[in-house]
């Protein structure tokens, strides 16, 4: 795995570096090529965040875990990161049916920080993203792959940008634009 370290009011030490490696080297064997990651350690308030965002074509796996000390929280991403691979591995599956990314004989059966707020909320962060046409069911997979509340994508069926959203009784909605 290729891996891209970002640190983020942290200083990255070879030992942090390394650690992470050798714990993300374990999903190694769930793929077939080379892939891309991003792992990114942030510290706040006594808090260690270790975000880490893998780079599969068309979907990108995503955990995000904080506790009191950046070991613990790199174990408990890559758990994270395991655990969606396993889970969705049938969808996955259909999505690759080539097989050329991701090695499924490898599976087994079984599977806002508070601080001070101003008067007038501001926007402090824009994303920018390319929309690929997909169904519904594959943008409730790269969903829950980004363990994302919502999602952003093009209908394949109508063409049209839409907003998938789950919802706090488990199902999912979505919102449709509508041509004035």
């Amino acid at each position: 795995m290729l891996l891209e370290f970002v640190g983020k009011n942290i200083e990255l030490t070879d030992a942090l570096k390394n650690q992470a490696e050798k714990k993300l080297s374990k999903l190694d064997r769930y793929f077939n090529e080379e892939i891309e990651g991003k792992i990114t350690f942030s510290t706040q308030k006594g808090n260690r965040t270790a975000e880490v965002t893998i780079y599969l074509p068309g979907t990108i796996l995503r955990s995000e875990e904080t506790t009191a000390d950046m070991y613990a929280s790199i174990d408990k991403a890559v758990d994270v990161l395991e655990r969606q691979v396993r889970k969705y591995k049938t969808r996955l599956k259909k999505r690759y049916q080539n097989t050329e990314t991701i090695r499924f004989e490898n599976f087994e059966q079984s599977i806002p920080e508070k601080g001070d707020e101003t008067a007038d909320p501001q926007i402090i962060k824009r994303k920018k993203f390319d929309l690929k046409p997909m169904n519904v069911e594959e943008a409730i997979l790269q969903m829950e792959l980004l363990n994302h509340n919502f999602f952003v994508f093009l209908d394949g069926d109508t063409g049209r940008v839409s907003v998938l959203y789950k919802r706090e009784d488990g199902n999912y909605g979505q919102i449709e634009v509508e041509s004035a």
